[in-house]
């Protein structure tokens, strides 16, 4: 990461979006904020890519709909070549195609453009830090899509997927509360636990059931029968 502000790591970020009204506003906001530098803004997927190899940079605030290069492509060029580099999505799509997309191309966390600041700062915060971050809308979209999947699996794909015999019995509860659509927050509130120890467990967790992300997560806790 940059530089240090009271001691605190700053976050080197890009901003991309083709619209010239939504990210030069946007830069100038975040730029704001004590712990982020935002060190490039860029129209589309090349810019994104040539801001990214001048680097360094830690978190990529990416669109999806853009020209050139659109969102999920540059996405999953980021995730291919510089995989140290976080992608977190600000945009005004969240459909079922849009976000099983870019989240299989490696973004991070996925907001809508009905997102506030401090939301947008969280995320960008978590990615940077190496955690996912979906807002209610993309989360809500993602139960629904998983439950339907679930309910009519495919021909000869079991209904349920059995878990790890292993799993703790808290380590179930997060998955469960991961179902239900549960932030890191959310699941720590819920047990009255700290956000560090939700994220220890969601890294056991994630290693025994070999899950590859937090939409994983909700596939495999319908299938298990959990949420």
């Amino acid at each position: 990461m940059s530089g240090q502000t009271d001691g605190q790591a700053r976050l080197r970020v890009i901003v991309a979006d083709d619209q010239a009204a939504v990210r030069e506003p946007l830069a100038a906001v975040l730029g704001l904020a004590e712990d982020i530098d935002v060190v490039a803004a860029a129209a589309d997927g090349t810019e994104v890519l040539a801001a990214v190899a001048a680097g360094p940079v830690d978190v990529v605030l990416m669109d999806l709909r853009m020209p050139v290069l659109d969102g999920i492509e540059t996405t999953r060029r980021l995730t291919e070549e510089h995989p140290e580099v976080a992608v977190v999505v600000l945009t005004t799509f969240a459909d079922d195609d849009s976000i099983l997309g870019a989240l299989g191309a490696g973004a991070r966390g996925y907001l809508t453009k009905n997102a506030g600041r401090q939301d947008i700062t969280r995320a960008i915060r978590a990615a940077g830090a190496g955690q996912s971050v979906l807002d209610r809308e993309v989360q809500n979209r993602l139960l629904a899509t998983a439950r339907t999947k679930a309910a009519a699996p495919a021909p000869g794909e079991a209904a349920r997927q059995p878990l790890p015999d292993d799993l703790t019995p808290r380590e179930r509860e997060v998955l469960t509360l991961i179902g239900q659509g549960l932030s890191n927050r959310g699941i720590a509130e819920k047990l009255f636990i700290s956000e560090a120890t939700v994220k220890t467990h969601i890294n056991n967790l994630f290693a025994k059931a070999h899950i590859r992300d937090r939409a994983d997560a909700v596939r495999r806790a319908i299938g298990a029968g959990l949420a």
